[in-house]
Formats: structure tokens, sequence, C-alpha cells
């Protein structure tokens, strides 16, 4: 059972509809359940010509707003629309009229007891729904408040659910996403829009907020995909950004100008303060804006670490002139970092080395010396940069500097890192299913992130299908987890490569097998929760990657064939052979009759 609350200014209209025959003639016997009278003197008599009279129950709704006068709501008709789902059983009169009673209860409009409560009506005019007309005045001259109706209304229909048996559905936790309206989907099909302006930007907006590492790389990363941008200043601090609203450069209103939506109006954890948890620590200072520290070293092979470290001592000497300076601020951005001395003058640094930071003790980090980066990131090279003499200027790393073999095994970390955050969502299911939630949000980044670097509309679809399922109930913020950072590990590495077209097809077919398991792991551990809306997303989810993965030409395997288990993924990610193997579709597809049979041989000896 579902509620949708509308607010209009006139009741005389909204009555004219209610008792109306309906667009298409759907309008049957309307009449009165419940309201704030008894029914039977709230109905409106018919005339001698068969038509209603809707004067006096107009006049009866409408009289409590003259003592408001100016104090009136702008729209002060309350409308609540209240539907049962299609495989539930026909409720009777005194069914609805108990459902009504309810949810004004709820909402706190007509509590029981209240005598100077609003005035209100339920009218029914069909089997399978009824709608609740009132108005926001009390007799007493009060205005009421109808602050988060919409979610009283929800927790009403759900207990309404169980106490007459009809189908359960999804709670008002603010899981969802706020959903297009009406006119925005019309608008999108008569301008030719693959979905609604909402959509595009909450899409948008997800992605840039994955792959970013600072505030200011999000809003970088919108302009990069044609994004327009306005930034809500604070009107007590100057200088201080508080907020943000997004638009699409061809979405116009009828004056010309943009549509904007905030953040807050396109999903409940992208506002800007929930966004910059992300790019904060735990005590609340600001990460420093590289990719680095906000990867997990743990994940990483030797060649994606080479690659990142060359990122960060590219923009450490582009921000640093001396060689101490530069040293210095390796360290800051938490990397190791130790200067190799000259033997004929202890005092003078001839090179430097730098590394990951260990994630246990006596581990032995893997050391880089500026040379084996790159040419010119040797201390020498980089000395005469500083002086000028060089005639260049150091830049960070571009998606087109990435090889092949680095870009493959980009995308082969971000697999095993999601290998590694199933399994160890998987421990949790027979732990503790609640403490997994970091990892079911960090999900979704990925989900993005590998969509955009990939250029896979299935996996666009998939992200978009899970977008429930990743959001803690009301808006929370998870605390972070090693499982979740190991996803949101992937998503900067899938950022870092870029939306290229010469991808590496076996790594982007294993990442999609591992967002598999995956999705199928987290439709589980919703379901555990008693969270049936967030499991169906993950559910549709999983099915869209299963179409990613038939799209990367990864062979389907048949009822007969076994598939890969986690343990399994597991080996295959730590280099180890798999004990079975997808058969090859040309083979398969080959008639039995042209394959010629094999020779018997006699192994007897003579």
């Amino acid at each position: 059972m579902i509620g949708k609350v509308l607010r209009g200014a006139r009741v005389q209209g909204l009555l004219r509809y209610l008792y109306g025959p309906g667009a298409n003639g759907e309008h049957h016997d309307p009449h009165i359940v419940a309201g704030f009278d008894p029914p039977g003197v709230l109905e409106p008599v018919v005339g001698p010509d068969g038509r209603r009279d809707l004067r006096r129950l107009d006049g009866l709704l409408s009289q409590p707003m003259a003592l408001l006068r100016e104090r009136n709501y702008r729209k002060p008709v309350w409308h609540c629309a209240v539907r049962a789902a299609p495989e539930d059983p026909i409720l009777s009169d005194a069914q609805w009229a108990r459902i009504a009673t309810e949810i004004m209860q709820r909402t706190g409009l007509a509590p029981n007891g209240d005598v100077d409560a609003v005035r209100w009506i339920a009218v029914r005019h069909a089997d399978d729904h009824v709608h609740i007309v009132a108005t926001l005045a009390r007799p007493d001259g009060v205005r009421p408040e109808v602050w988060n109706d919409g979610y009283r209304v929800r927790d009403a229909c759900r207990t309404m659910e169980d106490y007459f048996g009809l189908r359960s559905t999804a709670p008002a936790d603010r899981t969802a996403a706020r959903g297009p309206k009406r006119g925005e989907t019309e608008k999108a099909v008569r301008r030719g829009q693959e979905m609604p302006s909402r959509t595009l930007l909450r899409r948008a907006v997800q992605t840039a907020a994955a792959g970013a590492r600072s505030e200011n790389e999000f809003f970088a990363r919108l302009d990069a995909e044609d994004v327009l941008v306005r930034r809500r200043f604070s009107q007590r601090t100057d200088g201080e950004v508080t907020g943000y609203a997004v638009a699409l450069p061809r979405d116009v209103n009828a004056d010309g100008q943009p549509v904007w939506f905030g953040g807050g109006k396109l999903a409940a954890d992208l506002t800007l303060p929930k966004l910059r948890r992300r790019w904060t620590s735990a005590d609340g200072s600001v990460r420093p804006p590289d990719g680095v520290r906000t990867l997990d070293g743990r994940h990483l092979s030797v060649r994606t670490k080479r690659v990142l470290l060359r990122t960060a001592v590219r923009r450490a000497a582009d921000e640093s002139r001396t060689t101490a300076e530069f040293l210095s601020r390796l360290q800051e951005d938490g990397l190791w970092a130790k200067p190799r001395y000259s033997q004929l003058n202890p005092g003078q640094v001839t090179g430097y080395a730098v590394a990951f930071p260990t994630e246990h003790d006596g581990e032995e980090p893997i050391w880089f010396s500026g040379s084996s980066l790159a040419d010119d990131l040797s201390l020498a090279r980089l000395r005469q940069h500083w002086s000028g003499d060089a005639g260049y200027r150091m830049s960070t790393i571009e998606h087109d500097e990435l090889t092949l073999e680095e870009r493959q095994a980009f995308y082969d970390d971000a697999a095993r890192a999601a290998s590694y955050a199933t399994a160890a969502i998987r421990r949790h299911l027979a732990t503790n299913p609640y403490a997994a939630q970091d990892a079911c949000w960090a999900a979704s980044d990925a989900l993005h992130v590998a969509a955009q670097a990939t250029g896979n509309r299935h996996l666009h679809r998939a992200a978009d299908a899970y977008d429930r399922a990743a959001r803690a109930p009301y808006g929370r913020i998870p605390r972070p987890t090693p499982a979740g950072n190991a996803l949101r590990t992937t998503a900067r590495l899938l950022a870092l490569t870029g939306s290229i077209r010469n991808r590496t097809t076996v790594s982007t077919m294993l990442l999609v097998a591992n967002f598999i398991t995956l999705l199928d792991t987290i439709a589980e551990l919703r379901r555990l929760q008693r969270r049936h809306a967030q499991a169906d997303a993950a559910r549709k989810a999983a099915a869209q990657a299963r179409d990613a993965r038939i799209a990367t030409g990864t062979p389907v395997p048949r009822q007969s064939e076994p598939t890969a288990t986690p343990s399994q993924v597991s080996l295959a990610m730590a280099g180890f052979p798999m004990p079975w193997a997808p058969m090859d579709p040309a083979a398969t597809s080959r008639p039995a009759a042209t394959k010629p049979a094999r020779p018997t041989r006699d192994r007897r000896r003579p």
C-alpha cells in the first residue's frame, strides 16, 4: 500500500474531480467512507438533475481557513491518495475508513479525541484506492504543521499492511533517491532525452564524488562532464561554501534559465556536508588531495604502485622549489621518502626513493628511486626543473600516459579489491550483518566509476538499480571499514584509467564477474537485515551486471557447467589456476556432426 501526498489551493475543484467520471470514466459510485463527521452527514445530496450538490461540503471544509486569513498556507488543501497493491484483496468501506483514520492520526492532522482537529473526508470511487482531502486550518484558529507528513503516511500504510495482511512495502527510511516528477519525465520524452534530467544529474554527481579526492576535484569533475555547478555561500562567513546545485545546459525553464537541483534533491547522501565526509579523516581534518593515501595499499600490485607513486612525485615536484621542500611534501602526502647521500660529501643529497607505507609492523616496503619511476623524475632532472633550465613544467599523470600494461594492472587490482570486499562481507553474514554497511555504500562508488570507465550501458543500469541498496537508513554515513576502503580503492583506480575505448577485455570480464559475486552477496546481506527493498535493488543490479558480462564476451555457464565460488575467485585473483574453465563459445556453436571423432587407441602392451 502506498500513499502520495499532494497540495492544492481550491477544495471545490478537487471535489469535482473526485465525484466526477474521471479522465477515462474510471470513477464508479463515489462516496465518503470516513471524515470529521459521520459519512452519512457529510455525503453531498443529489439534486433533481441527478448531479451532486458539492456546495455544502465545500463550505464545511473551507470554513476554518477564514479564521487564519493571511496566516493560511499558500496551498492549504491537503490531498493524499492511498492505493493498495494489485494482488491485495478488495477492501470494504469499513476497512478503508480504518486506513484513512490511521493516516490522519499518524500525521497529527486529526488525532483521536481532538475536537478541534482539521476537517477532512475520505472519498472512495474505485476498488483499490481512496482519496483523503483535508484543509490545513483548525477550527480553533491554529495552523497545523505538516512537516515530514509523507514519512508519517508511509508509516501508517505499513501499519495497515500488517493489520490487514496486505502486501508489504518498503519503509520510508530515506534510502531511495528522489525520483523524477511527472513533469520532468514528460519533458524528457518531448526533448528525446534518454532519462529525466534529475536522474542524469544524480548519476553524474555520484560518479564525480566516487572518483574525487577533494571538494575542488569534485567540482572540477562535474565541470569536465559539462554539468553546470552553482555554489551556495554562507550569509555569515564570507567565502564559505555551504551547498551546491547542478543543472544541465540544455535543460531550461520557460524563461530560458537552467533548472537547478540541489544535492539533497538528488539523494540523501549527496548533500555537500555528507560529501565532505568522504574527504575528511576520522578526526575531522582534511585529507590531502592526492590519490595515494585514499587508496588501500594491500590491494595494489607493484606495477600499480609504481604508477601511483609517479603521479604523486610529479605533483610534489610541481609544487616544490627545493629538495628539502620536495621531500617534505612527499611525507605530507602520506608517502615514505628517504634521501640518498653522497659517499664523498655526506651532507649532499644525490637522490631519493619513495614507497607506500606498510600495512603491518615488520613488513618490508617496496622502494622506488626517482629515475625508476620516470626518466624526468631523477633528482638531477628535478633540480634542473626547479632552476628553470629544463624548459618544461612538471604535470600530473594524464589518462593517455597509461600504457596498456599499466591500465591492465589497474583493472586487475580493482578486481582484486572487489574480491577482498566480497569475502569480508561474506564473513559478516554469519557474525553481524549490520557491520558491512560501509562496504554496501562503497559498492555504489565502484559500480558508477566502473560504468563510466568501461562505457558499458549495462553497468550504468546496474549502478542505477543498485542505488537504493547502497544507502544506510535516514541518510546516515557509516564508519569506514577495510571492506569499504577496498571498494573505494576499486573506484579510485578505475577513475584514474579514464573513459577509454581500447580497454583490456580480459580484465574487464574479471572485474564484472567479481561485481556479480559482490552484488549477490549484498543481496543476501540485505535479506538477512530484512530490508527487502534494498535486497530487490541489489538483485536487479546483479541481473544487469550479468547482462554486462554477456556484452563483454564472457561465456555464461550453462546449467550443467560448474560456476566459480567466491573461494575459487579468490584463488584466481592470487594467481592460482582455476579448477574450472568456461567452454569456448566457438567450440560450443560448432555442429556436433562436423567435429571429427577421435580414434580409439589400444593402450595394451604387445
